[in-house]
This record gives C-alpha cells, sequence and structure tokens, in this order.
C-alpha cells in the first residue's frame, strides 16, 4: 500500500483537467482515499467532478488561507521564527506540523470539500482564481505557495493518493514545485504545440529524476499516433481518443462512472498501475534535498529580501520527509 502524489500537466485546452478528473473518479472506484487539488490557472476540476457552478464558485481558496496554513505547518519549528517568515518553498523540520491524506485537521477543515463520486467521496482543494498579480514567479503570497507548502509538509499514509490538477508553466519550475510528485502525467495533442509543453518540461526536469509520461489526448488515428510516437518516444505512456461519456460529462449529465468506455478504463488502470510502480522508485532523502535546493534558491534570489531574515537558516539538516517522519501533537 502506497501514497502517492501525482500532477496532471499540459498546455490549456489539451484535456488535462478532464483526464485528471477521470483518474481521480477511477481511484475513487477502488475505494482509495484521495486528496485532489486543483492548482490550475483555470478552476476547472470542481466542475469536472461534477460540482455544479454555485458549488465550484463556493470552494474555498487555499490561497486566501495561507497564513493559517503557514501557522499550522508551523508547529513548534525552532528554526521558523514566525509564520510571517514562512514563504511557499519552507521545508518541514523537527516540530513542524505533517498532513496526511486520511486525518482531520484546520488545513482540511478550512481549505477541503467532500466531493461524492459514484465509488466514494474524495477531498477537493482548490488554489481560487487566478489574478495577474498571482503569476510571478517571485511572488510568495501566490495561490500556489499554499498549494506547495502542503506538499512539503505531506508524507505517507497507507494506500492513499494526491492528484494535483497543475499548469505546466514557469511558475513551478523555479519554486521546486515540479519535483514534489512521484510521476507527472504530461497530457498532450498530437500537434506541434502540444510536444513543445512536453521538450520544456522534459528539459527542466531532467537533472531531477523526474518521472515524466506522457499521456496523448485527442488522438484520432494512426496518424496521430505516430506524430506522438516520433515526438516523445518511449514516454508515450497511452493515448486516449473520443468518448461519448466525456461528451456527456461535459454536458453535466454524466452516465455511472462504471460505463466508461473499457478502452479509457485500460487507460486509467495503466495510469494507475504506472504510478504504483513509480512508487518503488521513491528515495526520501533525494525528495528532501530537492526540497532544501529550491529553498536555498528562492532565499537567495527573493525570499531573504522579502522576509528580512536568513531563510537558509530555517533548514533542518537532520530532517527527511517520509513515513518515519514524526508530527507534534
Amino acid at each position: 500500500m502506497v501514497n502517492m502524489k501525482i500532477a496532471f500537466v499540459g498546455k490549456g485546452g489539451s484535456g488535462k483537467t478532464t483526464l485528471s478528473s477521470l483518474f481521480i473518479r477511477h481511484l475513487a472506484a477502488e475505494g482509495a482515499p484521495v486528496v485532489a487539488v486543483d492548482a490550475d490557472i483555470n478552476q476547472h476540476l470542481g466542475a469536472a467532478l461534477g460540482l455544479d457552478e454555485a458549488e465550484a464558485a463556493a470552494l474555498p481558496a487555499m490561497g486566501e488561507h495561507l497564513p493559517l496554513i503557514k501557522d499550522y505547518l508551523r508547529g513548534t519549528n525552532p528554526r521558523i521564527a514566525s509564520a510571517e517568515t514562512m514563504i511557499k518553498t519552507t521545508p518541514p523540520g523537527a516540530g513542524s506540523r505533517l498532513l496526511r491524506v486520511c486525518e482531520d485537521n484546520p488545513v482540511y477543515d478550512a481549505c477541503a470539500r467532500p466531493v461524492e463520486l459514484d465509488g466514494g467521496t474524495v477531498r477537493l482543494m482548490v488554489t481560487g482564481p487566478f489574478t495577474d498579480a498571482d503569476l510571478g514567479v517571485a511572488c510568495y503570497h501566490s495561490k500556489t505557495g499554499a498549494v506547495e507548502l502542503c506538499l512539503n509538509h505531506l508524507v505517507d499514509g497507507p494506500g492513499e493518493y494526491v492528484v494535483v490538477d497543475m499548469t505546466a508553466g514557469s511558475d513551478s519550475f523555479a519554486s521546486g514545485m515540479f519535483t514534489r510528485f512521484d510521476v507527472t502525467f504530461l497530457v498532450a495533442e498530437p500537434t506541434r504545440k502540444g510536444v513543445s509543453v512536453y521538450r520544456q518540461y522534459k528539459e527542466y526536469a531532467r537533472d531531477f529524476g523526474v518521472t515524466l509520461k506522457v499521456v496523448g489526448n485527442k488522438v484520432q488515428g494512426p496518424d496521430d499516433l505516430d506524430f506522438l510516437r516520433a515526438e516523445v518516444g518511449d514516454d508515450l505512456l497511452v493515448t486516449v481518443g473520443h468518448s461519448d461519456w466525456v461528451r456527456a460529462m461535459e454536458k453535466g449529465r454524466p452516465p455511472r462512472f462504471s460505463l466508461l468506455e473499457e478502452p479509457n478504463r485500460r487507460a486509467l488502470r495503466l495510469l494507475h498501475t504506472t504510478a504504483d510502480v513509480t512508487y518503488r522508485l521513491r528515495d526520501e532523502e533525494r525528495y528532501t534535498r530537492q526540497m532544501v535546493h529550491f529553498h536555498l534558491k528562492n532565499a537567495r534570489s527573493w525570499g531573504d529580501e522579502r522576509t528580512g531574515v536568513d531563510l537558509a537558516a530555517q533548514v533542518d539538516p537532520d530532517f527527511v520527509l517520509g513515513e518515519r517522519a514524526t508530527t507534534p501533537v
């Protein structure tokens, strides 16, 4: 039994949110505990999971609860002078509070809402709508900062999944958020623009051991398949074509999830298996080192100046984030 952190990335219109919502539905149908996070610029995951406009609009924004999140995660960590000195890359250390998928805590109370699906209930968290001010890579009050802090403090539990629908943009590269996942599924259409996003992500991820798999979407025939195979090679995991089930879902009238077409069910099972296999490659010490690497990088480039403190002092050299990590009561 494993805990997996899984990202879906891709350019706008690629079908990324639809595929991430299908995967979340699949996990729920399998009986797995799931925290779903909408960290995309366009906040559509709630609707893709069946919420109507009013329900989706009423979801609490993580970005608006950033002070609460910081204060809770800080715990009794003596290396962090105050919640105000935490930035989105601040790593946990001795005394920090850690998050677990199945527990109840003030962060979930404030930011998560249950969503009923065919197979069960998932917790949904959303960054909240983005504004132009949120898109600067140096903005430590950005909406995704709340997501990254939570991922930095999230530890293993038995058979649990965290699925993040996120933008394949430069902010996640600058902060290091792209290294927070066990596997990243990049959704690509069989077009030049679709594969250019893949190339950019692959280039950034190359030096960090990021497991990147491509899901080809809107594939209509052998020519599309050949194009993707030629452009992304062995990173192409599976392709998805037209779905009447998805069309009905997009009209707000989804059939029972068990009626999803068998080829698409097989594709979701392959994503699930791939994620579980990738977990065996997890290196907790490397994961923690990468967290520290990007924290120090952000501290030097803007964090120290913004907070007025030496953020390198927040790093606990003896702490490793993993299933043996403990958290104060």
